[in-house]
């Protein structure tokens, strides 16, 4: 599968495309088929020897890369029969040969008094301080654990309250801006004390150049008592995904931009990372003053956010 053919076939299609989905497809294709199959004519690959190149991806676990791989390399199969290159597409014997995607879900709390409960049981951690405020700091913001542990000091400005996640973290590979709540601003002021002249905000328990262990919240909360089952790092999106929305009725477009989904305006056109950022801090606020009178016990009526 020539790198040059696919340089070919790249801008036909991407401008249907958001920007980062073209950039994920071919730097997959760079990574996991371009080594073993970029320097081959096209036409001369055959179902087996692709089989192989998709069989790396799945030894390594990456079952569903290898299911988007393949699917990538039809597409440009396609392409190559359309503009004479290629006489079939081999994918199509691969139907099958591939073990099925297991769909998983992030196991989350939403109900609010459990909530609550999750809450009091995250500010009586006894584990490290850097963990606890991990653990305090993760439905506050909601990003994702991967973004929440490698976050570094320098991409936070507590005066403005804002906390710019630069594009190569983010899974979309766009930047994306997060407003901090005075209750956010005012636990890393506490851990600025600790880790602040350091690179990491949530530095490694073995090594300050290093963030912390990706298991490293997950292990907390089972340290709590808190089954796998029940809560996830990854939880803390879907809790607040659910409670924005249902209990204090928040716009949609602004929860799916805060969570760094794709969201376009009626346009067609992907939001940058300031849109609604007046909105957005105003939300940010109030879901943390929210999770404060979950947290005290307190019989929460949500108002609605107003635009």
């Amino acid at each position: 599968m020539s790198s040059v053919f696919c340089a070919e076939w790249l801008p036909k299609f991407s401008p249907n495309w958001a920007p980062s989905h073209g950039d994920k497809i071919i730097r997959r294709l760079e990574r996991d088929v371009f080594p073993w199959l970029g320097a081959r004519a096209i036409a001369g690959i055959n179902a087996p020897e692709l089989l192989t190149t998709l069989r790396r991806i799945e030894d390594r676990g990456a079952v569903e890369t290898a299911h988007r791989a393949l699917q990538n390399c039809g597409q440009v199969f396609r392409y190559a029969i359309a503009t004479g290159r290629a006489e079939r597409d081999p994918t199509g014997d691969l139907r099958g040969a591939l073990p099925p995607v297991k769909q998983t879900h992030h196991a989350a709390i939403t109900d609010p008094k459990a909530i609550g409960e999750l809450l009091r049981a995250i500010d009586g951690y006894e584990g490290s301080f850097v963990t606890k405020c991990a653990l305090c700091l993760a439905p506050l913001v909601f990003v994702r654990p991967g973004e929440l542990r490698n976050a570094e000091w320098t991409e936070i400005n507590l005066d403005l309250g804002e906390w710019n996640i630069p594009a190569e973290r983010m899974k979309m590979r766009e930047p994306h801006l997060v407003p901090l709540s005075t209750q956010t601003i005012k636990i890393l002021r506490e851990l600025y004390a600790l880790t602040g002249n350091g690179r990491y905000v949530f530095p490694g328990a073995r090594s300050s150049k290093r963030p912390m262990s990706d298991n490293a919240i997950l292990a907390a909360l089972r340290r709590m008592g808190i089954p796998k089952d029940e809560m996830t790092g990854h939880g803390f999106r879907a809790m607040a995904r659910t409670i924005l929305d249902e209990v204090l009725g928040v716009r949609p477009d602004y929860i799916e931009h805060q969570l760094a989904h794709a969201v376009r305006d009626p346009n067609g056109r992907a939001y940058n990372r300031t849109a609604h950022l007046a909105e957005r801090k105003k939300m940010m606020q109030q879901w943390a003053d929210y999770l404060d009178s979950l947290k005290d016990g307190g019989n929460v009526v949500a108002l609605h956010m107003r635009a």
